[in-house]
């Protein structure tokens, strides 16, 4: 008898384990079937100032969910009840969500009932408003902002804005001096730069091009285009009539690209920074180590 007991019971144990073995694989398997890939979409330049496109489309798929979690501390903005998290790399292709009306809110956590803070749209520069998404819950975004401080992010209604993809990404190297473009995975155009001096560097983190005009005078010392990029001086709070804001642009003293000489800026070749205004997108996501 006892022996009769501890094999019934060696064979319960057995059926329990292939129960659970079963019910995980079908899990895995559902997740593979659901699993939906992002399609592309056209981007977005400000039509007067870089070149003519065509509005971007309203993407009828959501985008995808990162798997990163949220940060897991929100920190104060100061001068602001938002309190806010901080931007994570985004996979390709990003999401960029175009917002829609002349304000939106902006939410610490998503499906408070009353705002934190809010922007106008267009910016103060006159720019379409564009955010990069972080992730999705649900009817709400999580998206990166382009205000101070650096990487700032915080959640919008997803009603409130268009949604589009871009496949390209760019990536800042200080240490080499280099900017390098990528379409998915693969690399599609690679050029010197100049960057920030000791005193006034170029700021480290994940950002994106929140805007492109071409300048006035493609000799001058921005050269043809500035490509705005969503990231602040740590320095200087204010710079000529702009706000401390670096970009990516031309120069006339080419002869110091892949020198430590800017104010925090990433200068370029003008035929290179006329290349970039032409292959990458407004909310283009921009990696700077």
């Amino acid at each position: 008898m006892p022996d009769r007991r501890a094999g019934s019971r060696r064979f319960l144990v057995a059926v329990v384990a292939l129960v659970v073995l079963a019910s995980s694989l079908t899990v895995v398997g559902l997740l593979r079937l659901v699993r939906t890939e992002p399609t592309a979409a056209a981007g977005r330049f400000d039509p007067d100032v870089v070149r003519t496109v065509a509005a971007p489309a309203v993407t009828t798929v959501p985008p995808p969910t990162v798997s990163d979690p949220p940060a897991p501390e929100l920190l104060n903005v100061p001068g602001s009840k938002l309190r806010r998290g901080v931007a994570r790399p985004v996979a390709a292709p990003a999401t960029v969500a175009d917002v829609k009306g002349a304000t939106i809110g902006l939410y610490s956590t998503p499906g408070q009932p009353e705002a934190d803070d809010s922007f106008t749209n267009p910016t103060w520069e006159g720019l379409p408003l564009v955010f990069l998404v972080q992730q999705r819950q649900g009817d709400w975004l999580e998206v990166q902002l382009n205000t101070r401080p650096n990487q700032t992010t915080a959640w919008v209604r997803a009603a409130d804005v268009n949604l589009r993809q871009v496949t390209h990404r760019i990536v800042v190297s200080l240490a080499a001096r280099s900017m390098t473009v990528y379409d998915g995975q693969t690399p599609v155009m690679e050029a010197p730069v100049a960057i920030g001096t000791s005193s006034t560097p170029t700021p480290r983190g994940n950002y994106y091009i929140d805007g492109a005009v071409r300048t006035p005078d493609p000799s001058g010392v921005y050269g043809p285009f500035q490509l705005s990029v969503a990231a602040f001086s740590e320095v200087l709070m204010s710079f000529g009539t702009g706000v401390g804001q670096i970009a990516m642009h031309g120069t006339n003293a080419p002869s110091l690209i892949g020198d430590a000489v800017s104010n925090g800026c990433l200068r370029m070749k003008n035929a290179d920074i006329t290349r970039l205004a032409n292959t990458v997108e407004i909310g283009t996501p921009v990696q700077i180590a």
